[in-house]
């Protein structure tokens, strides 16, 4: 989709997404002492803002500019402190080895181009920093539910592993998530991979 279609999405309803954060970055997340953040494809900032809450400094970034009104509008009701830049993810270009987390939900491009933003968000990434990825695997369009249709951009586990050289893969796996109303589960791939410290 376009830019415009995005802008288009995103204005049609008062939220495109669930308000509350992804559960799997939860999950990954619960242990890890706060720093800074980078949220890549932050849409309405949803799990940017979760993460200003508990102490993070969070910049989120997404090429749709409605998202990005909405996510700095949600930001400045809940009195929460986070940056939030409206920039195509093929173009942005984060000071490097500045995050110590860098979060890339449901981003869902062709793989030449996931494999450009993979080699940005990984070089982003400071020492001990860690990169947590959850998107639709591959086998969701014959095993489970919602997600694109279009085969060319999603993925498996591994694939996305291999697609991150520079980095230690500490869990690559397909986990089930309920859908409301639906009687399958969808299937996603999550991902979480550590930037060695420097020796």
């Amino acid at each position: 989709m376009q830019r415009e279609d995005w802008d288009r999405k995103y204005s049609a309803v008062e939220h495109l997404w669930s308000v509350k954060p992804n559960r799997f970055l939860v999950g990954e997340v619960a242990e890890l002492p706060p720093g800074r953040a980078l949220d890549l494809a932050c849409g309405e900032g949803q799990n940017a803002i979760w993460l200003a809450t508990l102490g993070w400094d969070v910049v989120g970034v997404d090429f749709s500019e409605a998202a990005i009104v909405k996510a700095r509008a949600r930001a400045e009701r809940e009195r929460v402190q986070t940056e939030f830049v409206c920039s195509d993810l093929l173009e942005y270009q984060p000071p490097a080895r500045a995050f110590d987390l860098v979060l890339l939900l449901y981003l869902h491009l062709p793989a030449a181009a996931r494999r450009q933003i993979l080699a940005m968000a990984s070089a982003a990434l400071a020492g001990g920093g860690t990169l947590v990825l959850v998107g639709h695997d591959l086998t969701n369009l014959t095993d489970g539910v919602g997600g694109p249709s279009d085969a060319s951009v999603l993925y498996t586990p591994d694939e996305i592993a291999l697609e991150l050289p520079e980095l230690e893969t500490e869990k690559a796996a397909r986990v089930l998530r309920n859908v409301d109303g639906e009687e399958r589960d969808a299937v996603d791939v999550l991902v979480r991979a550590r930037r060695p410290k420097p020796s």
